[in-house]
């Protein structure tokens, strides 16, 4: 599950007379406006927020829905790591699991549903459950939606594409994965070519970790790779530390930032979950204070990893079990 930088604002979606965002030149009203209208995702019905029984060990804000984050310097002691292991382990996969039921029909909240038995089941609590209030056990984000989007009624369609985002806390201890799932078989080839493109951005920038460089390396693996693609890469939301917290201070940006002179250190655990754009990198955010879509409604991919870095480079650790 993605963080936010603090200083991005939301764009504010296209009037009428603006030039469209697709880059015609023509006015929004005479392009875009009425086909992404027709098109586009829109908010369903989201049933009540779901209960975990009381004997899985929970996260400080499992109750209340309030997070407070204590600073720290992000290196975990091997302690910490090996339980980071096997909540990584079960994210993967919950996350592998409810992937075998993405299908034509099938409904973002019945995708939320298998989710939230399935971390139970391994005595697990999911993370964003209750997160600032966040209602439901994943994140599901259809086609244009590029993060955060809440498991409703919608019926998946022959052609869509979806992201399912899993965290599980177990152990005191936060793991955090995603991947896109192609739904159906009428999925179009530059939908198709997107992810296998996002899918490469999250492994060129795991194979540029390793102590001593600093953290640009990350967004430069990514951007140059989403670029030679003709892609965009989202700013506005990052991957971030984790731990025994959800999020920590620590921010992984996805795109080439040269100021970011920080250096990797071994021990530290972080996400990296590209976000790729087929269009505008750029983003607005629903009335529920959660969906984040593109704002041109073009299509969007996203993987994610929860890594720590080693002596010599990194370690996946949201890696499913083997069969």
């Amino acid at each position: 599950m993605t963080t936010q930088q603090t200083q991005t604002q939301t764009q504010q979606p296209p009037k009428s007379n603006d030039p469209c965002p697709c880059g015609s030149g023509r006015k929004f009203k005479r392009c875009h406006k009425d086909a992404d209208a027709a098109a586009r995702i829109r908010p369903g019905k989201v049933t009540p927020m779901r209960t975990v029984p009381a004997h899985i060990g929970r996260p400080p804000y499992a109750d209340t829905g309030e997070v407070v984050r204590k600073a720290g310097t992000g290196i975990q002691t091997p302690e910490i790591i090996e339980r980071m292991r096997t909540a990584g382990r079960v994210a993967a996969d919950v996350l592998q699991l409810v992937g075998t039921h993405v299908r034509p029909g099938i409904t973002t909240e019945e995708l939320d549903v298998i989710a939230h038995e399935a971390c139970i089941e391994r005595g697990a609590y999911p993370s964003p459950l209750n997160y600032h209030g966040y209602p439901k056990a994943i994140c599901t984000s259809v086609n244009e939606v590029i993060c955060h989007g809440i498991p409703d009624d919608r019926r998946l369609e022959d052609g869509d594409i979806v992201n399912l985002d899993v965290t599980a806390y177990i152990g005191g201890v936060h793991g955090d994965t995603n991947a896109t799932y192609e739904v159906g078989d009428s999925v179009d080839e530059e939908t198709k070519r997107l992810v296998r493109v996002t899918r490469e951005c999250l492994e060129l920038a795991v194979a540029e970790v390793r102590p001593g460089r600093p953290f640009n390396v990350i967004g430069q693996a990514i951007q140059g790779h989403a670029d030679a693609h003709g892609f965009g890469v989202v700013r506005s939301f990052i991957g971030h530390g984790i731990g025994e917290q959800f999020h920590t201070d620590l921010q992984i940006l996805h795109y080439d930032e040269p100021r970011q002179t920080r250096l990797i250190e071994e021990g530290m655990t972080f996400t990296i979950e590209p976000m790729i754009t087929i269009g505008d990198h750029r983003h607005r955010l629903w009335e529920d204070g959660w969906t984040a879509t593109t704002l041109d409604y073009k299509r969007t991919a996203q993987f994610e990893h929860t890594l720590v870095v080693t002596a010599d480079g990194a370690e996946i650790l949201t890696l499913p079990t083997p069969s």
